[in-house]
């Protein structure tokens, strides 16, 4: 074999395992034992209005940024979001009712909220599309479920808190959004390789908030 032969294969093996490496992860089988569908809790948000604020971090491939942050909360299905760039060099908004999520303003806006049904993963509310089937599992007393088949979504519950969920194309992990008992909240776009990590720092039950809230300009 030539020399210049041997150079393009070595190129084309790189590139392979370039792209095995970056392809999501496979999601492993569910563990324990099975339950009934109907024990799946739905995870709801607290009554009244609160505001949460809250520092974030943002690693975009190379890319690094932080900020402050205020979600504003009105149960049963409506949330605004606004980041603040660290040093007051922007942010961006984004407003969730329903199934309604609008986040105008440039992509790198976009990159800090996540799709629909993870932003309300992130506030502790299970809200996906309607899926035919669900397989429910408890094991160690933590409880997961499947839901579609192919399985579209994994959501994972300590007792009625959803702590977790993913999204899952092809067997593979897609995306997630994880929250924890230290009162942080981590997004994964496992493709893209960005992460969207927060923390809050204060949550209180506020007045009602002035319905011009809901409106982006």
């Amino acid at each position: 074999m030539s020399t210049s032969t041997t150079a393009k294969w070595v190129i084309v093996l790189g590139a392979l395992l370039v792209a095995t490496s970056c392809r999501p992860p496979r999601v492993a089988p569910l563990q324990g034992a099975p339950v009934p569908a109907q024990q799946l809790p739905t995870g709801t948000l607290p009554g009244g209005t609160r505001q949460v604020v809250f520092r974030w971090e943002l690693k975009d491939g190379d890319m690094l940024a932080r900020g402050d942050g205020v979600a504003r909360i009105a149960s049963p299905d409506s949330v605004r979001l606004d980041f603040f760039l660290g040093g007051g060099f922007g942010g961006g908004a984004a407003v969730l009712i329903g199934d309604s999520l609008q986040v105008p303003g440039p992509d790198a806006a976009r990159k800090l909220v996540p799709p629909r049904a993870l932003l309300w993963a992130a506030l502790g509310r299970l809200d996906i599309p309607a899926e035919p089937d669900t397989i429910v599992r408890v094991d160690a007393g933590v409880l997961r479920a499947d839901i579609g088949a192919p399985v579209r979504w994994r959501a994972t519950f300590h007792g009625d808190t959803l702590t977790r969920l993913e999204r899952v194309d092809g067997g593979r992990l897609q995306e997630w959004v994880e929250r924890a008992a230290d009162r942080s909240v981590q997004y994964r776009n496992e493709a893209a390789r960005r992460t969207l990590s927060l923390v809050i720092q204060r949550s209180d039950a506020v007045p009602p908030f002035d319905p011009a809230i809901w409106r982006l300009q």
